[in-house]
């Protein structure tokens, strides 16, 4: 490792993902550690004490957000990226709360994720977008804001909102709309 290396850890259960991510780090010279469930990430973080996470939102049998605060508990230190494939205003927020540096959209290049470590957030200045959300955000918001309040579980969840397991399930496998 260099001086200007540092210790990373990625939970990300997709392990392509998590494995070219970590390339790109150890090129640097970082030390990376892969991290695919709660679990091992939990037990990675208290063996080596990354400096910074990188943590997938949603992974396969929990919500990266429940991971936020005992990570940070056994490292205070750390800084804490959440990455997703499945943004909401809602979970950032959240995210942010509970302790996380910063969120970022997938797919972010290893350049994007380099800054956002680097950048200083505060929640109280979060940029919204000057164009009010389209109907179809403001519903995929508030579904992953349920969602959240139900800890990731689906039918809990469809219950609460009224709707089908199924057709929640089918909303929830589409990407949200940008706008």
């Amino acid at each position: 490792m260099t001086p200007e290396s540092l210790s990373y850890l990625v939970i990300d259960d997709n392990q392509v993902f998590a494995a070219t991510l970590a390339r790109s780090l150890e090129k640097s010279g970082n030390k990376v550690a892969i991290s695919h469930t709660a679990e091992q990430a939990l037990l990675e973080n208290q063996r080596s004490n990354p400096a910074r996470i990188i943590l997938d939102l949603k992974l396969e049998k929990s919500s990266g957000l429940t991971l936020i605060e005992p990570l940070k508990q056994h490292n205070p230190n750390a800084t804490i990226v959440v990455l997703t494939g499945y943004s909401s205003i809602s979970t950032a927020v959240e995210a942010i709360k509970l302790g996380a540096h910063q969120y970022l959209c997938k797919p972010a290049s290893i350049a994007e994720i380099i800054r956002a470590f680097n950048h200083q957030t505060n929640p109280q200045t979060l940029d919204l977008a000057q164009n009010p959300p389209s109907v179809n955000r403001l519903q995929w918001e508030h579904i992953q804001e349920v969602l959240n309040q139900h800890n990731g579980n689906v039918s809990a969840t469809a219950r609460a909102l009224g709707m089908h397991r199924r057709t929640l399930q089918r909303k929830l496998l589409k990407k949200p709309t940008r706008s």
